[in-house]
C-alpha cells in the first residue's frame, strides 16, 4: 500500500489581519490570509491576539500578550510547537525563527521607504525597521516582496541575493457596496454634495507628501477644485491645518481623519481624482482602489506607485507641487483623458489578484519536491 502522509502544516502571523483600524499592512494580512485558506492543499494555523470568527478550518491559537507579541508570545509558542513554515506578513521575524530546521520561514517585505527618507521616520521607529528587516531578510528562507522596487532595495541595502526575492504583489482591497442613494447621502452629510474634489486617502505622516500636494491645490489651475483628505493622524507633528490656511486654501481643504470603509467607497466614487504624491510607496492600495471605483489617478512617479499604476495613472515628481498641480488640472478637466485614464485604470486592475499573491507565497512555504 502506497504511504500517504499528512498535509503540510503551516503557522501564519494572523495578528493584524483582525485590527480595530485598518492601514494598508493590515489589510494586506487580512487579503492574503483570507486567500491563502481559500486554497486549499494545506492545513493552517492562525496565530492570533483575539480569536477570529471566520477561520474556516483553520486551527487558531489565540496569543493574548500585549506587548512584545512577536518576539516574546509568537516566538515561544513557534518554539514549542512549531508547524512545517511560518509565513510573516509584515517584515519582523520573531528571534530564534530561522535558526532551526522548522519551521521554514518566508516573510513579506513590503518597503524600505526609511532607507530613502530617513527624515520621514522617527528615529526609533527606523532604527527598529531597519533592524528588524536586516535581521528578517537573512533569517528567512524566503522573502515576498510588494514590488520590483521593493526587490531591488533589498538587494542594494542588505545585499540579499535576488533569487531569494519573489516579486508578489497584493491584490485590489474590495469595495463596500453601497445602497442605492447612499453615495450621495454620505456626500451631503460631508458637505460634499455640489463640491468637485481631489482625494487623498492615507494615514497622515511625512511620507506622504501631504505638504506639498497642499502647496498643489493652492495653485490656481486647481482654484475651483476642493481637496478632502481622509486618514489617521500618524506622527510627524506638522499641523497640515495650518498649512493649508496659510496656503490660502480656506473651506477648500477637508480633513475627515479615519474614515470607514463605506465613506472611503463614497468618497473614492465622488471624487474628480485620486491624489498620491508620496514620496515613497511599498505598493499604494489607494491606486488600485480608485481605478476599480473608476475614479482617474495621480501619482508619483517614484518607488513602487508606477507598477501599481500601470498605464492608468498620470504620474508627477512627487517633490514639484506645480507638477503634481498640472497632472491633478488635466485629471479634473480634461474630459478627454479622463474617459481614457478611467479606462486605462480598470484594465490595470486585473493584473493583480490576492489568489496570485497567495499562490506565489504556498510556493515559496511549501516548494515543490520538499513534499514528503
Amino acid at each position: 500500500m502506497k504511504a500517504t502522509w499528512p498535509l503540510p502544516l503551516i503557522g501564519i502571523d494572523a495578528s493584524r489581519s483582525n485590527a480595530a483600524r485598518m492601514t494598508g499592512t493590515e489589510r494586506y494580512s487580512r487579503e492574503v490570509v483570507e486567500a491563502m485558506l481559500r486554497s486549499g492543499g494545506h492545513r493552517f494555523r492562525l496565530y492570533t491576539r483575539a480569536p477570529i470568527l471566520d477561520a474556516g478550518a483553520a486551527e487558531v491559537v489565540v496569543i493574548p500578550r500585549a506587548r512584545l507579541w512577536t518576539h516574546l508570545g509568537l516566538g515561544p509558542e513557534v518554539g514549542r510547537r512549531p508547524p512545517d513554515a511560518l509565513f510573516i506578513p509584515a517584515h519582523v521575524l520573531p528571534i530564534g525563527v530561522g535558526l532551526a530546521r522548522r519551521p521554514r520561514a518566508v516573510v513579506t517585505v513590503h518597503d524600505l521607504g526609511y532607507r530613502h527618507f530617513p527624515s520621514a521616520h522617527p528615529l526609533r521607529q527606523r532604527l527598529y525597521l531597519d533592524v528588524g528587516t536586516w535581521f528578517s531578510a537573512r533569517r528567512a528562507a524566503a522573502i515576498a516582496a510588494d514590488s520590483r522596487a521593493c526587490a531591488v532595495d533589498l538587494t542594494r541595502f542588505y545585499g540579499i541575493a535576488p533569487e531569494k526575492i519573489t516579486v508578489a504583489y497584493p491584490g485590489p482591497i474590495p469595495s463596500v457596496t453601497l445602497a442605492p442613494g447612499r453615495r450621495g447621502a454620505i456626500l451631503a452629510e460631508l458637505g460634499l454634495a455640489d463640491r468637485a474634489f481631489v482625494l487623498f486617502v492615507g494615514t497622515l505622516q511625512p511620507r506622504k507628501n501631504l505638504r506639498r500636494l497642499l502647496l498643489a491645490m493652492a495653485l490656481p489651475a486647481l482654484a475651483q477644485v476642493d481637496l478632502v483628505v481622509a486618514g489617521g493622524r500618524g506622527w510627524g507633528g506638522e499641523d497640515l491645518e495650518a498649512v493649508a490656511r496659510e496656503a490660502g486654501l480656506g473651506a477648500r481643504a477637508h480633513f475627515l481623519g479615519y474614515v470607514s470603509d463605506e465613506t472611503k467607497a463614497a468618497l473614492l466614487q465622488g471624487a474628480r481624482g485620486l491624489a498620491m504624491p508620496s514620496l515613497h510607496e511599498g505598493f499604494g492600495f489607494p491606486v488600485l482602489e480608485a481605478q476599480m471605483a473608476g475614479t482617474p489617478v495621480v501619482a508619483s512617479n517614484t518607488s513602487s506607485l508606477p507598477e501599481a499604476a500601470g498605464n492608468g495613472a498620470i504620474l508627477v515628481d512627487p517633490l514639484d507641487p506645480a507638477a503634481i498641480a498640472a497632472g491633478l488640472a488635466v485629471a479634473v478637466g480634461d474630459d478627454a483623458v479622463r474617459v481614457d485614464l478611467i479606462a486605462r485604470g480598470r484594465v490595470n486592475v486585473d493584473r493583480f489578484s490576492w489568489d496570485t499573491c497567495a499562490r506565489q507565497i504556498l510556493s515559496l512555504l511549501v516548494p515543490e519536491g520538499s513534499r514528503r
